[in-house]
């Protein structure tokens, strides 16, 4: 099992609630879990108006499949231009499974 990993930190400016920047984050949030069927939240920064940090997983059992749908997300994410993007970082797990033989 191949675990791909993604924190987007999400810089929003001129917003004047935290309800616009949930807006916001909720319609990111959405779009890419219906569009790269991922797992995505957000994890931190909840109060805080002008910040929001987006974990993404992706899993898959190939690792090509992993890294090619992670820079797809990444690439979708810039596109938004509602928000300026921070440093993405990325991650990649692999998890070795034995099947037992009954």
């Amino acid at each position: 099992m191949i675990i791909g990993t993604m924190t987007v930190p999400i810089h929003l400016h001129g917003l004047g609630s935290l309800k616009d920047k949930r807006r916001i984050v909720k319609s990111v949030i959405e779009r890419l879990r219906s569009r790269f069927n991922a797992s995505v939240s957000e994890i931190a920064a909840h109060d805080n108006k002008r910040l929001a940090l987006i974990g993404i997983a992706v899993v898959s059992n190939e690792s090509r499949f992993v890294e090619e749908q992670i820079d797809q997300i990444a690439n979708f994410i810039g596109q938004d231009g509602r928000f300026f993007l921070g440093p993405i970082q990325r991650e990649l797990f692999c998890s070795h499974y034995e099947v037992p033989l009954i």
